[in-house]
């Protein structure tokens, strides 16, 4: 394991707002695995201080979104800043904000639709004068899926309708998927017609096949981030998304525990899979991948991105879909075989 003594002076140093959650603990592990230098920042200093993260050589520093000038002196020295500290409805106005004043990237992991919209419409106009990259939802739900999308919608301009189903073996819930639901209260958005409009209620219910282990699931039509975040750059007329039943099931029950650790990384036993289906007139094509566990493989994504940013093969600057800024199909295969399977297909 690479710890800041072994940098070299690089500059590699990425701030982790949020480092002492969940998803973040994944984060800064992934950073420390590629020769990055984590800043881990943290809300509750005392959280913090009980983390473990300088027995690995990483600086622990606290902050408050509620604290402009506490924010400011977190990032001193960080090229880049991944916010996982959810609701994002709360954070990320707060953080981005910070980051553009220290004129550093900014991504994050947001599923919530109304976070990723307002950081787009935001934070656009001055990540591009500042020559910085902005990136919300780079996460399973939202980046994964428009990277797939992309991926699949291939040399196409335009596309009569998006598909995708999400199938979950299970879903533990971390305590802030259960804040960030009860925060989360905003109508969510599909898109007919190339425009958004508020999803039908009750969500309809259908049915998917999926390619094996999974096979014919019942699901409701659920739309994450990847609604804005698609929206962002690829012309679609219908753009859909589904979510099986089974993790709904465990998400809604209160006594469903946290994710639950099942090897020496971390992660749990959770299996997924993400199958994007695009269609224009009677042509189709495909993007099916498979993993496991959805907060930990959301590290990999949103570190892969940072060093694509870093080294120079991102697309421009401002607000930008992942899609819209990375070659979506060179960027999972980057994280094929270790952390995913993935194929492309056309009928």
């Amino acid at each position: 394991m690479v710890t800041q003594s072994d940098m070299s002076g690089h500059r590699r140093t990425i701030a982790v707002f949020g480092a002492a959650g969940h998803t973040g603990r994944f984060i800064v592990t992934q950073l420390l695995r590629c020769g990055f230098a984590p800043l881990a920042i943290g809300r509750d200093s005392e959280k913090m201080a009980e983390s473990g993260f300088q027995k690995s050589g990483v600086e622990i520093r606290s902050a408050s979104i509620d604290d402009p000038a506490s924010l400011d002196r977190s990032l001193a020295g960080a090229v880049a800043v991944i916010n996982c500290a959810g609701p994002f409805l709360d954070t990320a106005d707060a953080v981005a904000a910070a980051a553009l004043r220290a004129r550093i990237h900014y991504l994050d992991v947001t599923a919530e639709q109304p976070s990723a919209q307002a950081t787009f419409d935001r934070f656009g106009d001055a990540a591009t004068k500042a020559g910085v990259v902005v990136i919300p939802a780079m996460g399973f739900y939202g980046g994964f899926a428009d990277l797939l999308a992309t991926a699949a919608m291939g040399n196409w301009d335009s596309a009569d309708e998006i598909r995708l189903g999400i199938a979950l073996d299970s879903w533990h819930p971390t305590q802030g998927t259960r804040i960030t639901g009860q925060r989360n209260t905003a109508r969510r958005l599909v898109i007919d017609d190339g425009k958004f409009v508020p999803l039908a209620q009750p969500a309809p219910q259908t049915f998917w096949d999926f390619p094996e282990p999974f096979g014919r699931q019942d699901v409701s039509e659920i739309p994450f981030s990847e609604v804005p975040v698609i929206a962002r750059h690829l012309r679609v007329a219908r753009l859909r998304s589904y979510l099986n039943n089974a993790p709904l099931r465990d998400l809604r029950d209160s006594t469903t525990p946290p994710p639950i650790a099942d090897d020496e990384t971390g992660r749990s036993a959770q299996t997924f899979l993400v199958d994007v289906v695009v269609r224009n007139g009677s042509r189709t094509r495909r993007a099916i991948a498979q993993g496991r566990d959805i907060y930990a493989f959301t590290a990999p994504l949103v570190v892969e991105a940072v060093e694509r940013i870093l080294d120079g093969r991102a697309r421009g600057n401002g607000a930008l879909a992942p899609g819209e800024t990375f070659d979506s199909t060179d960027f999972l295969r980057a994280i094929v075989p270790e952390y995913l399977t993935f194929e492309l297909c056309a009928d």
